[in-house]
């Protein structure tokens, strides 16, 4: 079948003057365009078209300036001059044209350059950009240096001066203790330090003297012994009348203290009840008792009022005071002096104060005593075996490894005062540094807060020689415990006894199962730049 189409079409012919109708015949291809894309519907037949094939593209948006080229410019390529706009391409001056020198350079050939100069000449910047750089960088990495340098510097200097300083507060602390002792140990320190001077003239008097002048000596020296021992115990006397007094005035100011707690924003909450106001009158009433530069007025009085706060209980405590009260103004009436009644009322303020502490008179006192009841405190009750006294267990002294108890305290401390007249001030002042450094590196330490200071002593004495483990040094208040390992807690078997100069030598080791020989000549060559104070003069010298 062929495709065709006639199409009917008007012709002019010109020879015949005419126009005339001719049919023009025109055959399809059997060739099929191209189909662009897009979809046929089926039912219809209709072709769908992408928009890129059937849409006008979209017309470029004018950007607000003129654009002249060439190819928009002429119509047909010609060569001919134009004068334009804007010189875009090389233009020279012509006739009918000028172009304006304003704006040109004069250019003057130079030295060629080949491509082997220009790359030599490129690495020789770029090398020079890097040593500026790495100059800058070392300039950084020595200040940073620098800094570091001075700050060890600082820490050591620092150091130097707290051990200097400790050292001074404890030869201070030693000579107040020397000159004004103010408790046991103190009094222990002062016999000790007696026995030290009795040995060394008994020692020279048996080096010097012979026969009846060494007798003779020996005697005087005994004698000068027994004053200087009559003079401590004078003022152990007088200390303990001192103590005494702080003890009472710290109990009254307790028992009349109001209640206190701590409030969620921080501030302290103050309450009284009638416990405390009741503890309040009595230690106004007690300081009242206890004055004696009082009239004979203010004295009766004052007297007064005590017998009728006594009358407020019946019991032999208060039947005693009140006889007492009678009696002392009943002598006051008869014109007895007040030095003479001096123990009367010194009698009078000792049973008031027993008054005070007894928790049915008093109730805030019951917080702070041990309660009174005796079924309370059998299971905590001892005999002494030298005093043959039952005390409470806070009486007795602890001993790691003791499952009995042993002389009680105060025995204890008679019995060095008699013989052997040893100051535990030193081994105390070890045990409590230890238990500072370990509290701040674990919170849950035990061990150092088991131990006594005898079991210290022990360590000290016994096991490690009373000198340094290193440098042998006997200086006793110089010494101190840290861990030999120090990812392990401290024990008595996980410890070496050290200086403080070798101490910070020893803890900077990280790991001393290297080798005993290695630790030591580390220790012995920190602990000698430590203290002869040479480490410092050496990091000086470490950077300019």
């Amino acid at each position: 079948m062929s495709h065709a189409l006639y199409i009917l079409l008007c012709a002019f012919l010109p020879d015949e003057g005419q126009i005339k109708e001719v049919v023009v015949e025109i055959e399809r291809p059997r060739q099929q365009m191209a189909f662009l894309g897009g979809f046929r519907h089926r039912l219809t037949g209709v072709e769908y078209h992408h928009a890129a094939t059937q849409n006008i593209p979209k017309k470029r948006p004018d950007r607000g300036m003129d654009v002249f080229s060439r190819e928009i410019q002429t119509t047909q390529w010609r060569s001919q001059a134009q004068q334009c706009q804007t010189e875009v391409s090389t233009q020279m001056t012509g006739i009918g044209c000028y172009v304006s020198c304003m704006k040109d350079k004069l250019i003057t050939p130079r030295k060629y350059v080949t491509a082997e100069e220009y790359h030599a000449r490129r690495l020789k910047a770029v090398i020079r950009l890097q040593s500026w750089a790495r100059r800058w960088l070392a300039q950084q990495y020595v200040e940073r240096l620098r800094q570091a340098r001075n700050r060890r510097l600082a820490w050591i200097e620092m150091m130097e001066q707290k051990r200097i300083q400790e050292k001074e507060d404890e030869l201070w602390d030693r000579r107040q203790r020397w000159m004004n002792p103010q408790k046991r140990e103190d009094l222990n320190l002062l016999y000790q330090a007696l026995q030290r001077w009795r040995m060394e003239e008994e020692q020279q008097i048996n080096s010097t003297l012979q026969g009846a002048e060494r007798k003779a000596a020996l005697c005087s020296l005994s004698e000068q012994e027994t004053q200087f021992i009559a003079a401590i115990g004078r003022h152990h006397i007088f200390i303990q009348n001192n103590n005494y007094d702080k003890f009472v005035r710290n109990f009254l100011e307790k028992s009349a203290a109001p209640l206190q707690w701590q409030a969620a924003d921080g501030r302290m909450i103050e309450v009284d009840n009638p416990d405390t106001i009741r503890g309040r009158e009595l230690r106004d009433l007690y300081n009242r008792v206890n004055q004696s530069a009082i009239s004979h007025d203010q004295r009766l009085e004052v007297l007064m009022t005590l017998k009728n706060t006594v009358k407020e209980h019946n019991g032999q405590l208060s039947r005693d005071i009140l006889d007492l009260i009678d009696r002392e103004v009943d002598l006051m009436s008869r014109g007895v002096r007040t030095r003479n009644l001096e123990g009367l009322r010194r009698r009078i303020c000792t049973l008031f104060l027993q008054y005070i502490r007894t928790p049915a008179f008093n109730p805030i006192a019951e917080h702070l005593k041990v309660p009174q009841d005796p079924s309370q405190l059998k299971n905590s009750l001892f005999l002494c075996p030298q005093c043959q006294r039952y005390l409470r267990s806070k009486d007795f002294p602890l001993f790691a490894g003791v499952s009995q108890t042993s002389k009680c305290r105060a025995c204890t401390e008679l019995n060095n005062i008699a013989h052997s007249r040893v100051d535990l001030s030193c081994y105390k002042n070890i045990l409590m540094r230890l238990r500072v450094d370990e509290q701040q590196i674990n919170k849950e330490c035990k061990i150092p807060f088991l131990l006594q200071v005898e079991d210290i002593q022990h360590l000290v004495m016994v096991i490690w020689g009373s000198q340094s483990a290193l440098s042998a040094s006997d200086d006793i208040y110089n010494l101190v415990f840290v861990r030999w390992e120090r990812d392990k807690d401290w024990s008595p078997w996980n410890c070496i006894l050290l200086s403080k100069e070798e101490t910070s030598a020893h803890l900077s080791l990280d790991d001393i199962s290297a080798g005993g020989a290695k630790h030591k000549n580390h220790l012995q060559r920190n602990g000698e730049k430590q203290s002869n104070n040479t480490r410092s003069q050496e990091l000086r010298e470490t950077l300019p």
